[in-house]
């Protein structure tokens, strides 16, 4: 596991108050909605809120690219890794 999946994972953990995961049960490539790690539109906005706090990302609530990039922690850590690059 990378050093920006692990922070990713440890920031999901931390900011939707999941204390009964460790970043190790949390697969990269599975679906962070519905089926997956199960979040919810309520943690997709608190999630994205982190995000923006800690990796300086801009995400907009509108924006039709934020379903492909919350796909994954994968799919986040790309985006997170453009958006740095940018």
């Amino acid at each position: 596991m990378d050093a920006l999946d692990r922070e990713i994972k440890d920031l999901i953990i931390e900011s939707l108050a999941l204390e009964d995961l460790r970043a190790e049960d949390i697969d990269s490539g599975a679906p962070l909605f519905v089926d997956g790690l199960g979040l919810d539109s309520i943690d997709a906005l608190e999630l994205g809120l982190a995000l923006q706090k800690r990796f300086g990302v801009q995400l907009s609530a509108d924006a039709a690219d934020n379903r492909k990039h919350f796909a994954s922690v994968d799919a986040l850590a790309a985006f997170i890794s453009a958006q740095r690059a940018a």
